[in-house]
C-alpha cells in the first residue's frame, strides 16, 4: 500500500475507469476490511483472496443496507463479482492496494449471484421455502 489518500485514489480510478460510482469505492475498501476480519484475524498477513473478498461484500452488504443491499449496490454499478474486481484491480493500478503474484481478476469470477444473495435473506420464510422446491 501506499501513503496516496484514498479519495484521490478513487479520483484516479475513476478518471481511468468511470463505470463504478465513487461510493462503490469506498464500500469495495470497507467490505475487503471486513474480509480481512473475517479470514485473517490474528495472521499477520491479512491478504485475502477474491472469493473471500466477495464474502466480506456479501456480509457487509447485508449489515449495512439489509434489504436495500442489491438495490444499493446495483445503483453504484455492482452487480457481480467481476465489477468489485475491477474496483479491486483499478485501486491496485493506482497504487492503493498491493497484491500477491497468485493474484488476478479472474479470482472475481463466479462467487455469488448478487440478488439473489442479497435479497433472499429478507424475503418471508414461507416464499424462501417454495423457491427451494
Amino acid at each position: 500500500m501506499t501513503d496516496l489518500p484514498f479519495h484521490l485514489a478513487v479520483q484516479e480510478s475513476l478518471d481511468k475507469d468511470p463505470r463504478y460510482h465513487p461510493h462503490a469505492y469506498e464500500f469495495v475498501r470497507d467490505a475487503l476490511n471486513v474480509a480481512a476480519k473475517l479470514f485473517s484475524e490474528g495472521k499477520e498477513d491479512r491478504h485475502v483472496t477474491g472469493q473471500q473478498v466477495l464474502e466480506g461484500v456479501r456480509t457487509h452488504a447485508l449489515d449495512e443496507y439489509g434489504p436495500m443491499a442489491f438495490t444499493i449496490l446495483a445503483e453504484w454499478g455492482l452487480h457481480r463479482g467481476e465489477d468489485v474486481g475491477n474496483i479491486v484491480y483499478n485501486l491496485i493500478g493506482v497504487g492503493y492496494f498491493g497484491k500477491n503474484d497468485g493474484d488476478s481478476l479472474e479470482d472475481f469470477g463466479g462467487g455469488f449471484e448478487f440478488e439473489s444473495a442479497l435479497t433472499d435473506p429478507f424475503k418471508p420464510t414461507s416464499k424462501r421455502q417454495m423457491l427451494q422446491s
